[in-house]
């Protein structure tokens, strides 16, 4: 279903921005006039684009903001957010492009006023992680931030950052009387962009100093954690919880995934020969095969611009081995809290759901998402309100939040 352009790519872009409308985040007639001005395929307009509608949006936040008209402000702030956001998904890669910096440095400046505004509060939060921080915003349900609240954790993907997760996890939290802490990772937003630190497959280690920080705070109830992941996060939020973090209470895997070596393994044009013997295999030997890769656009957005700069590798084949190490089948035993597996129509990256619920051993709930009722895609990004009564209805059932 094309939503803005008929190039993919760029529509799968601009899905980003449509997607967060029903929660601030986006604005259609700003889509819309932003895409106008964008000559399809053309990365340098669909920057400048972009840049040009937050800045205005951006512009007229600032107006309010000197006026005291606090919502008006922050609403505007949130827009424009996104809009720096999704300029810069066309230019990932390395070497890292400067103007995907700037916008990056914008994006985050207009969400910090927007926290700043926000009621009940955002506050940004600093996670100490192995000599350095990851950065990210406790959410909270309430102003007095007087009873510990049951907290959901957010766990991201490839390419969102944790102003996304604001829209897709926090605001649905909030709601229901939740307390939301988001924080990116290695290999995510910021701590990517500015850090430079790489994905890595032991998330268990990532999880457990959010965990750690998550319990030194007076607002969160130690025995009521949640910890939600989406998009790759549906495998490193499993991967965390099965590697040894035993303080969550509940977990949802959106969507579930598995071993990835194995979905890496069927999607790419590898000799049989040769997918048998992975991944005891010299990345060299996989080159050959793997380079009319980058003549299809989705596909060198996703694995060439995207996961080699994310893994901070060279070549499609150092790709393929890298992922033999992303593994849930050695710790899948070891999630003992109630889990709840997402399977979802028309992603493929959900293939392997109904394979990590069935080596489940703790209690657990497979739910699927179909086109028919608007939730099919990856992550429902165009239906998260069903998506959202599903998986909170099943959470409040757990967690019993105050409301």
């Amino acid at each position: 279903m094309k939503l803005l352009f008929d190039d993919p790519l760029f529509d799968m872009f601009a899905r980003r921005a449509l997607c967060t409308m029903t929660r601030g985040g986006a604005e259609y007639g700003e889509c819309a006039a932003t895409a106008a001005n964008i000559v399809s395929g053309d990365t340098r307009s669909w920057y400048n684009a972009w840049v040009s509608t937050a800045g205005r949006v951006e512009a007229r936040g600032s107006e309010s903001d000197s006026a005291g008209h606090a919502v008006s402000a922050r609403e505007a702030f949130l827009r424009a957010s996104t809009y720096y956001r999704v300029a810069c998904l066309p230019l990932f890669g390395e070497p890292v492009d400067g103007r995907l910096v700037i916008a990056s440095d914008r994006e985050a400046s207009c969400f910090t006023r927007f926290a700043e505004l926000m009621t009940p509060p955002v506050v940004p939060v600093e996670v100490p992680f192995e000599g350095t921080v990851l950065p990210g915003y406790l959410c909270l349900a309430d102003d007095a931030r007087r009873r510990r609240r049951a907290t959901l954790v957010g766990v991201n993907g490839y390419d969102s950052n944790v102003h996304e997760m604001y829209w897709s996890h926090a605001v649905p939290a909030i709601r229901r009387g939740y307390n939301c802490l988001l924080v990116d990772g290695p290999g995510q937003g910021r701590v990517l962009i500015k850090q430079g630190l790489r994905m890595r497959p032991d998330w268990e280690n990532v999880l457990r100093p959010i965990i750690d920080f998550a319990l030194t705070r007076h607002e969160i109830d130690p025995d009521r954690i949640a910890v939600m992941g989406w998009s790759l996060g549906g495998f490193l939020a499993p991967r965390a919880v099965g590697g040894g973090e035993h303080r969550v209470a509940a977990l949802i895997a959106d969507p579930g995934q598995y071993d990835l070596l194995d979905a890496v393994r069927a999607s790419l044009p590898l000799p049989e020969e040769i997918r048998n013997r992975l991944p005891d295999v010299d990345p060299a030997e996989l080159d050959p095969y793997l380079a009319g890769v980058s003549a299809d656009p989705m596909a060198r957005w996703r694995l060439i611009q995207r996961g080699l700069w994310v893994h901070g590798l060279k070549t499609l084949g150092e790709y393929v081995v890298e992922m033999a190490r992303y593994r849930i089948s050695d710790v899948v035993g070891g999630i003992s809290c109630p889990t709840l597996v997402v399977w979802v129509e028309d992603d493929p990256i959900a293939s392997y759901a109904e394979r990590l619920h069935n080596a489940l051993v703790c209690p657990k709930t497979f739910v699927r998402f179909t086109a028919d009722e608007g939730a099919g895609g990856h992550t429902e990004a165009l239906n998260r309100s069903r998506f959202d009564q599903v998986v909170f209805d099943w959470l409040d059932d757990l967690l019993r939040p105050e409301r």
